[in-house]
């Protein structure tokens, strides 16, 4: 592990990931997944929403990248994630030199409502001369996603977020139930949800002070 592993994430560190992995994917378009997200939409979030040693992506291509690699090499159990991994994963070259890894993930890693992708956050970068997409899922979905674990490091998250954008207790009702959770996880995350608008509120039922979508 390097020194700066536990140094906070940015803004710089999301774009050293999308350009990492549209070079080596010849891809135009990454998306980039998990807490880490939302330096896509809020690069200044609090600290503790951006302690995490990982950035989670995937390109778009992959699908047709192992496809390719598969016909190129007959026999290969090609998978982009595991390629990721081999070249920016945790204790590779990547990593012991930025002091982050990327985590190859696909499409089906987050537990991310039905429509995130038309309230994704899309920003573009430059790439060696050409224009590649980033894309990430909008606060309220990443928040979503993290309701569907609830592990202590993602309370934290959320805690983080609504102390400073207080969420929307009727939006996040919304965005569970096009979920697909599992009853008792979505139940679980509701209950989460309502008790921090109530704490905000200070202790009434209501809903939170304002959405939790936009930068």
């Amino acid at each position: 592990m390097t020194s700066t592993d536990r140094s906070s994430r940015t803004e710089e560190d999301l774009q050293r990931t999308v350009r990492a992995l549209a070079r080596e994917f010849k891809t135009d378009k990454v998306f980039i997944i998990g807490s880490q997200a939302i330096l896509l939409s809020w690069p200044e979030a609090p600290v503790a929403m951006k302690m995490s040693p990982e950035i989670d992506a995937y390109p778009a291509n992959a699908k047709i990248w192992e496809t390719e690699e598969r016909n190129r090499k007959p026999g290969s159990a090609a998978e982009a994630s595991e390629h990721i991994h081999a070249l920016f994963g945790e204790g590779s070259h990547f990593h012991q030199t930025h002091g982050f890894y990327i985590d190859g993930v696909d499409e089906n890693t987050a537990k991310l409502p039905k429509g995130w992708n038309a309230r994704a956050i899309v920003k573009r970068l430059e790439v060696d001369g050409r224009q590649v997409m980033a894309v990430a899922p909008a606060p309220d979905d990443i928040i979503v996603s993290k309701l569907a674990r609830l592990d202590p490091k993602d309370k934290s998250f959320i805690e983080a977020y609504h102390a400073v954008r207080p969420l929307d207790l009727e939006i996040m009702e919304k965005r569970i139930a096009l979920s697909n959770f599992e009853p008792a996880i979505a139940e679980r995350a509701i209950s989460f949800i309502r008790k921090l608008t109530r704490e905000h509120n200070g202790g009434g039922d209501g809903a939170g002070g304002g959405a939790g979508g936009g930068p």
